[in-house]
């Protein structure tokens, strides 16, 4: 077979044909990823060249919004291998991942870099102030002309070149972190075989632990670094012994000076964006990033987060006390260290609220909540998802649903991937396959995904959900509804291409939903009885929202301090990260140091994530989560005509105005930290 008729057997090249032109999930082998890349990189390019050749006067049409849509297919393949390559991966893909990143790198180089190319771009936004366009596209053409300027397109020759070394290498160096943390989770496992080692621990855990056992051929019971697995151990068992090990396990990994060790690459990727702030003309990293930031400098994001820490220090000592003195009431000695911090805590916190997370989980069926998340979508936007089995997944365990409004349009295709799985990376998040747009009568729906790792069902009992992965369900439905019902032009511009510190304000208003009875009501009853959740579990519940909500917030103000610490700097990082990251934490660390233990080495949100200069968004959206929903609470948590506003200023606008402009919108005001400190009890 010729090299021609292969590519054109290659189904990641043909259109996309099923339902709503999702992604041929079942038909992509292995062996399709290169060569579709390779394929689609010269159909880019050439798209790319038809505009630099085009004979005609610069305009935004043939410039600004032909190169927005340039590339289409690669961006599909693209989305289609990247958001495989973190949820349901293997060696094959992750040495797939190393060879295609580099040449991707070189790819979006040779356009930004390109001087004709720019010469177009710079034309089209010298004439901005006489062209008559809207607002989204006075946006994408701002956009468009800051990221070629922010991509190097003003540097002379000498420089190109080495800002194309930079950006390469750090592509794959992103890479290869990711990859290293994934190993090294995978990598342990704490088997028991004496059944008094699993003293404390719920039956529903055992289970698991023994099917986990047995589908690995192994006698007696298997833990392991997934949340699932991992965080209920250090909750509940009682063998400090075990939970130390588990602990240290998880919190050294990438840190054993093996083949998965990240030190060295930490510092490189600091030392190459230092390198590639200096080209462009910024002092730090910090500066470079936040220059497309509501909080535009790193001044305002170190004063934010100090500002954060005064508020919440005094707190998160006194309840680091209260569990230090409860330990010893309980007949512990000594001080309480990081591996007693969760069981001390969830044993003080039953004793004050007079319940536990397992008495939560019965009513918390993940079928019943899928259904509670969906009616919720259908009471605040007038959302029907529906199941459709003939929609492709990428594994057996993976759900896609159709998404309509209230006149039966599509809106959507939405894809639910709930549980670990070996191939896939900790933690939750939402992505997309493709993208919303509307460009001259065109209109593109999205293809989102959710991608999760919760408690999976065993053979005696369902999924049965934490009411902490309650909340993570509805964090990441809310980054999903910000994608689903974008009513943007442009792919630029539309979904979650929004400010890094914006972005977060969906997916966070809507986990406040958790701690209503009334939406509650509608969904949690027991698994068994068909009882439904107890008003008095709920008043429970919302009593102990802010159980440890200082230490929390110091323990995401270091996350931060710590981002900042490694990006807000004009040299590279010298000498032992742990004693760099420890200093930088300082302020807000109540523990003694635990050998190994590191932030650093698996901190996948800023060296593999996107969140480098960043992490402080959570916060930031947290003070305007807290700010948005008081309207709810004011108005009714179900009231459309506050949920229409949402809808039409923040979640259909995507990034088509700067998010300050349609926060206010929304709100009428700008937000202020009143209405998180309250929420948290730091008032």
């Amino acid at each position: 077979m010729t090299n021609k008729n292969i590519l054109s057997e290659n189904p990641l090249l043909k259109p996309f044909t099923g339902i709503h032109e999702t992604a041929p999930f079942n038909s992509v082998k292995i062996e399709h990823y290169l060569p579709a890349f390779d394929a689609a990189i010269e159909e880019a390019k050439s798209e790319v060249q038809q505009i630099i050749d085009n004979p005609k006067q610069p305009d935004f049409a043939n410039t600004i919004v032909a190169l927005d849509l340039a590339g289409d297919r690669l961006n599909r393949i693209q989305n289609i291998f990247f958001n495989l390559n973190s949820a349901e991966t293997c060696d094959e893909m992750q040495e797939i991942a190393q060879e295609i990143a580099p040449k991707l790198s070189d790819f979006g180089n040779d356009i930004t870099l390109n001087e004709q190319l720019f010469a177009r771009i710079n034309t089209v936004y010298n004439q901005r102030e006489s062209l008559v366009l809207n607002t989204e596209e006075s946006t994408l053409l701002e956009k468009t002309y800051r990221r070629f300027v922010r991509s190097g397109a003003n540097l002379n020759e000498t420089d190109k070149a080495k800002y194309r070394e930079i950006t390469k290498e750090l592509s794959t160096l992103g890479l290869q972190y990711q990859q290293n943390v994934l190993a090294e989770t995978n990598a342990y496992e704490l088997q028991i075989t004496d059944k008094n080692d699993l003293s404390g621990l719920p039956d529903s855990i055992i289970e698991m632990a023994a099917q986990t056992a047995q589908s690995k051929n192994k006698e007696g019971w298997l833990f392991n670094l997934q949340y699932p697995s991992y965080v209920p151990f250090l909750k509940y068992a009682d063998n400090r012994e075990l939970r130390e090990q588990i602990f240290r396990a998880s919190s050294s990994r990438a840190n054993h000076g093996n083949e998965n060790d990240n030190n060295a690459i930490i510092k490189r990727i600091v030392e190459l964006r230092i390198e590639k702030a200096h080209l462009l003309g910024f002092k730090t990293h910090a500066e470079y990033k936040l220059q497309e930031r509501m909080a535009e400098t790193p001044e305002k994001v170190i004063r934010f987060l100090d500002e954060l820490h005064l508020e919440s220090k005094p707190f998160a000592v006194k309840e680091f006390a209260e569990v230090q003195e409860f330990a010893q009431k309980s007949g512990f000695t000594g001080l309480v260290q990081r591996w007693d911090w969760a069981y001390y805590s969830e044993k003080l916190k039953s004793e004050k609220y007079n319940f536990t997370d397992e008495e939560v989980k019965p009513y918390l069926q993940l079928e019943k909540v899928i259904d509670g998340v969906f009616s919720l979508a259908q009471k605040l936007y007038g959302l029907r998802l529906q199941e459709n089995k003939n929609i492709e997944v990428y594994h057996p365990e993976v759900t896609a649903y159709e998404v309509f409004d209230e006149q039966s349009r599509f809106i959507a295709v939405l894809y639910l991937d709930f549980f670990p799985r070996e191939g896939k990376r900790s933690g939750a998040w939402m992505t997309d396959y493709r993208s919303q747009s509307n460009v001259d009568g065109n209109q593109i729906r999205p293809h989102i995904s959710l991608v999760t790792n919760f408690s999976k069902s065993t053979e005696n009992t369902p999924s049965l959900l934490t009411f902490d992965e309650v909340t993570t369900f509805l964090h990441e439905f809310g980054h999903g509804l910000h994608g689903m019902l974008s009513q943007c032009q442009f792919p630029g511009t539309s979904g979650t291409n929004v400010y890094w510190d914006f972005v977060e304000l969906p997916s966070q208003i809507h986990e406040n939903w958790a701690y209503e009875k009334e939406w509650l009501d509608q969904f949690a009853v027991h698994y068994q009885t068909g009882e439904k959740l107890p008003e008095e579990l709920i008043l429970k519940i919302q009593k102990a929202q802010n159980f440890q909500a200082a230490y929390m917030m110091e323990r995401q103000i270091s996350f931060g301090m710590l981002d900042m610490a490694y990006h807000h700097r004009e040299i590279p990082v010298a000498g032992d990260l742990k004693e760099f990251e420890m200093n930088a934490i300082a302020s807000t660390d109540l523990f003694e140091p635990v050998d190994r233990s590191m932030q650093s080495t698996a901190f996948s949100h800023i060296f593999s994530g996107g969140y480098d200069a960043g992490y402080y968004s959570y916060k930031w959206a947290e003070v305007l989560d807290a700010d948005a929903f008081s309207v709810f609470q004011e108005k009714g948590i179900f009231d459309r005509k506050t949920a229409d506003s949402f809808r039409k200023n923040i979640l259909e606008k995507g990034g088509s105005q700067h998010p300050m402009i349609l926060y206010k919108a929304f709100r009428g005001q700008e937000p202020t930290t009143a209405a998180l400190l309250k929420r948290n009890g730091l008032v």
